[in-house]
């Protein structure tokens, strides 16, 4: 697992190895480190990703965003249209960061 903060308020966690499952229990681990960022979570190292292997990473992204924070996952490894819809999922890293912005935008007119 590979962190990168950047803009003194998001940090992008890389997968580099082993499962989704395993990669959301180290996840778990280090979130309350984790808690006042926005999150990008990069699954690119993946070779295979299916709907069921994001199914554990939604608990973690429900308390994120409950925490007025963002949480997406980047992967090109799965169709949207697989996507639990309490999810946020886009295929690049610039995607997210647009993301990101547009949340604040968002929290900042109280939207």
């Amino acid at each position: 697992m590979i962190f990168d903060k950047q803009n003194n308020n998001t940090t992008i966690v890389t997968h580099e190895k082993g499962g989704v499952n395993d990669f959301c229990l180290r996840l778990e681990e280090v979130y309350d480190k984790l808690a006042s960022d926005h999150l990008v979570v990069n699954l690119f190292s993946l070779d295979r990703l299916e709907a069921a292997d994001l199914g554990a990473l939604t608990g973690i992204s429900a308390r994120h965003r409950g925490n007025n924070k963002s949480f997406v996952i980047v992967t090109n490894k799965i169709s949207p249209d697989e996507v639990p819809g309490e999810l946020v999922v886009v295929p690049t890293l610039q995607e997210a960061r647009d993301i990101i912005e547009m949340d604040e935008i968002e929290r900042d007119l109280g939207l």
